[in-house]
């Protein structure tokens, strides 16, 4: 599939995607439905934050970064939707069972922007559980954030995505670009 020349990835494209991806999973894989937050832009990176976020990495003429975060007591419930059986404690399942919806939901996202973009990388997760954490990228684009709200508390997605520079800086810039820096205070 060739991608088109001088497409761009808008952000109410990357919301579009993202809601009809994680309804997907949700519904399907999960049994729960979702209501949709705000959608809204940001010049950094996940902030300050606790509960369980799980990173992962995009790359193709297009290179970025995606977030899938929620609090403990969600990512257990998450958990035990998906592996049916009920967990109190944030455990390796738990953890794993969160880098599986994010691969599912943001693998979804790169499947929907490969039609129009090309051939797309998708790295293995990276999930992160603690109190006071900061994420960083090293990328200088904008994310794209898409809040979900589930039984009275939120998940969000988040999403950076830039287009590489050229062929020659293509693996340069997908590196960057997935590079994420995680600071615990």
């Amino acid at each position: 599939m060739r991608a088109k020349e001088d497409e761009e990835v808008t952000h109410e494209k990357l919301v579009a995607l993202i809601r009809q991806a994680t309804r997907d999973v949700f519904t399907t894989m999960l049994g729960m439905e979702l209501a949709d937050g705000e959608p809204y832009v940001d010049d950094s990176a996940p902030g300050p934050s606790e509960g369980v976020i799980a990173l992962i990495g995009l790359a193709g003429r297009w290179a970025g970064s995606g977030t899938f975060s929620c609090t403990a007591a969600m990512a257990m419930r998450l958990a035990s939707q998906l592996l049916m059986q009920p967990y109190e404690a944030i455990n390796e399942e738990v953890l794993d069972a969160v880098g599986e919806i994010t691969n599912m939901v943001l693998g979804n996202v790169k499947t929907s922007l490969e039609e129009e973009l090309g051939p797309m990388g998708l790295s293995i997760p990276t999930v992160v559980y603690g109190r006071n954490f900061t994420t960083r990228s090293v990328a200088r684009s904008k994310w794209t954030v898409v809040p979900f709200h589930v039984d009275g508390e939120v998940i969000e997605v988040h999403l950076c995505l830039a287009p590489s520079r050229d062929a020659a800086a293509h693996g340069r810039a997908a590196r960057e670009q997935v590079t994420a820096v995680l600071s615990i205070e």
